[in-house]
């Protein structure tokens, strides 16, 4: 079977879907030019600051040196972004790119799960910037520094929510990109468990049919081997028939495996091949009579194997397990499904008629794969049945040549 790999994102999916995981150093190092530079460059725009002294400079490499634990320990390290930018902000320095690192704490943050640590720092930063920005301004450089305006303040917490709705956004999406990574994990599981679950069907139906045939002929050439040697020579015929015919099919269900998504190279069973099980049964000891009622419609593949696997492994538990040597096979074509029935007169032999293991059980869930289903079991007048229905779908039309 084909193993389908998932193609992969996009880079900035992928570092979405990882909380931002990575190489740590890449993204302290940009961070940490970006904070430099853009700074030099809102001072120059910003006069009525304080200049960027080693302080600053200081502040503006430890804000995104402080990233480096955003994995780690991601709740303490958004605190202490936030603190180090609040410090920044009240020694007067011009305002900049000092404000990335706390977003970038932030997103991580809230994506690595602690939504209420993120939310506590930004909740700190914007206290304090009112705080100082109305109050505490007279103490703080630069000096002769008025309040700020309070029209301001709507964009301030506006770029604050900005942050916090940006990562919430990312959290989410992110945990629904996981979903459906797991999602996907699964139904390629189910896939490859039902795959399994379909070889181990057509295997043991083929070899338990074959097979006892095969046990059947075997023990009327051991008895006739001194007696009767043309009786003997006709049973061996059949063991040899019936061994080729199992090969050939056990062949045709391993080529799936090795040649995964190749058209099979024999068309598989169907009721059209109801004879060649006749012949078999016949060659094992047990007459089949085989009735039909109602029209007769083409099936889809899926359901005429499993038609033809349910009537096989019937007509096999007969042989197995019934001391009847009359087997009766009716096909009732209904308009919405096929109904299967096989009948043995009985007695049972050695274990229940019915087939108590893997064979009744593999029955059932051909016949629920297809929405139908199987009921078996002695019949009140002495034997044994095997009920199944299936459902007939609308089966592409083939036109009269």
């Amino acid at each position: 079977m084909e193993e389908q790999r998932e193609r992969p994102g996009p880079p900035w999916r992928r570092w979405v879907e990882h909380g931002g995981r990575g190489p740590a150093w890449r993204i302290v190092l940009l961070v940490a030019v970006v904070a430099q530079v853009g700074s030099g460059w809102a001072a120059q725009a910003q006069s009525g600051r304080v200049a960027l002294d080693w302080f600053a400079r200081l502040l503006l490499l430890l804000g995104p040196a402080l990233l480096l634990a955003r994995h780690r320990y991601p709740a303490a390290m958004v605190y202490g972004v936030s603190a180090v930018t609040l410090v920044y902000v009240g020694a007067g320095y011009p305002y900049g790119p000092v404000f990335v690192s706390l977003a970038l704490a932030c997103f991580a943050a809230v994506v690595a799960g602690h939504r209420r640590a993120a939310w506590g720092a930004l909740g700190l930063l914007w206290a304090g910037h009112l705080l100082i920005a109305h109050w505490l301004y007279r103490w703080l450089p630069p000096a002769g520094d008025g309040p700020a305006p309070w029209g301001q303040e709507p964009a301030v917490t506006a770029w604050v929510l900005a942050m916090l709705a940006v990562s919430e956004l990312v959290r989410v999406r992110r945990e629904q990109w996981a979903r459906e990574r797991i999602e996907r994990a699964a139904a390629e599981r189910r896939k490859v468990d039902q795959e399994r679950l379909r070889i181990a069907r057509e295997l043991h139906d083929v070899l338990a049919h074959s097979i006892s045939v095969i046990n059947v002929q075997a023990g009327v050439g051991l008895a006739l081997l001194d007696s009767d040697p043309q009786q003997a020579r006709t049973a061996l015929t059949t063991i040899k028939a019936a061994s080729k015919e199992a090969l050939g099919e056990v062949r045709q269900v391993l080529d799936t495996l090795r040649t995964p998504g190749d058209a099979p190279r024999t068309p598989a069973p169907g009721l059209d091949r109801l004879s060649e099980l006749v012949e078999q049964a016949a060659a094992a000891g047990l007459a089949v009579e085989i009735t039909a009622e109602g029209k007769a419609r083409a099936l889809a593949p899926g359901a005429d194997l499993a038609a033809f696997r349910i009537v096989q492994e019937a007509l096999t538990n007969v042989v197995r397990h019934s001391g009847s040597r009359v087997a009766r096979v009716r096909l009732t074509w209904r308009p919405d499904s096929l109904v299967l029935r096989v009948d043995d007169d009985g007695p049972a032999t050695g274990s229940a008629a019915g087939g108590s293991g893997n064979g009744l059980v593999g029955m059932r869930e051909r016949a629920a794969a297809l929405g139908g289903g199987i009921e078996a079991g002695p019949r009140p007048d002495g034997g044994y049945r095997v009920d199944a229905r299936i459902p007939l779908k609308a089966a592409p039309l083939q036109e009269d040549p």
